[in-house]
């Protein structure tokens, strides 16, 4: 399904083909119409006229970006609460999150830039962010929702977790220690079992238990993230499912 655009767009000059086809295949996700594409690329420096940039993408970009992110977040997490879900949210679709995943798909290769831009060594993270949320809205607008859908579960799902174990500081401890107070009575423990590298750069090998069960343990850069992981392992294993953290 291809949604009415309704966006100046300009035509697509036979130069920039060779580099559209490559973005297509580094993004997994061909254009019925490239010059939706190309607009998505456009920087307001780049373009004739401010409409005829990117920033009216990113605009719904950002709103399918969040839509998208939010449910997914609500069928991954069943157990968590809703201040819980805001923290993840707030992370995962961060200005540095989107940044960090244009980057990683080098869309800064693709960019229509004005003179002044391409003047910097480097592309500023604010643009990487913006492109990335314009592109969203792109595939949305060439191939509908499923299309954009895929497309953000498939760079946005790995942030996930990353985000729940990392950022919100001990949140999978506090659901575990629900979970065992609720179903056992109990509370968890952790124990270290093994730590290895240099000492300004040891890694820590962390376990769950719960009364005189072990469940599997888990490596993190420091004991805190250690613990989070062993816990999220546990409770993985506790609902009889695999453990998101392999231990070797």
């Amino acid at each position: 399904m291809t949604i009415s655009l309704d966006l100046p767009v300009e035509p697509v000059p036979p130069e920039a083909e060779s580099l559209l086809a490559l973005c297509q295949r580094r993004i997994g996700y061909t254009f019925r119409d490239e010059r939706i594409l190309r607009a998505s690329l456009t920087h307001a420096s780049g373009a004739e006229h401010r409409l005829a940039s990117n920033e009216r993408l990113e605009f719904l970009g950002d709103a399918i970006l969040g839509f998208v992110v939010c449910e997914l977040l609500f069928r991954q997490f069943p157990d968590y609460l809703e201040g819980d879900l805001t923290k993840v949210k707030s992370v995962v679709v961060s200005r540095q999150t989107c940044a960090k995943i244009s980057e990683a798909l080098g869309l800064q290769e693709f960019l229509i830039l004005g003179k002044g831009m391409t003047t910097h060594p480097s592309v500023p993270p604010s643009v990487l962010a913006d492109v990335f949320e314009s592109l969203i809205a792109a595939i949305y607008l060439d191939g509908g929702e499923p299309a954009a859908r895929q497309f953000i579960q498939a760079f946005i799902a790995p942030e996930l977790e990353l985000a729940a174990a990392g950022e919100l500081g001990g949140n999978y401890k506090s659901l575990l220690q629900q979970f065992a107070q609720r179903e056992f009575g109990n509370t968890p423990t952790y124990h270290l079992l093994d730590e290895k590298g240099p000492d300004h750069s040891k890694c820590f090998k962390m376990v769950a238990q719960v009364a005189a069960q072990r469940y599997q343990p888990a490596w993190g850069r420091n004991k805190k993230e250690a613990e989070q992981r062993a816990a999220c392992n546990a409770l993985s294993e506790l609902k009889g499912e695999a453990a998101p953290f392999p231990s070797d």
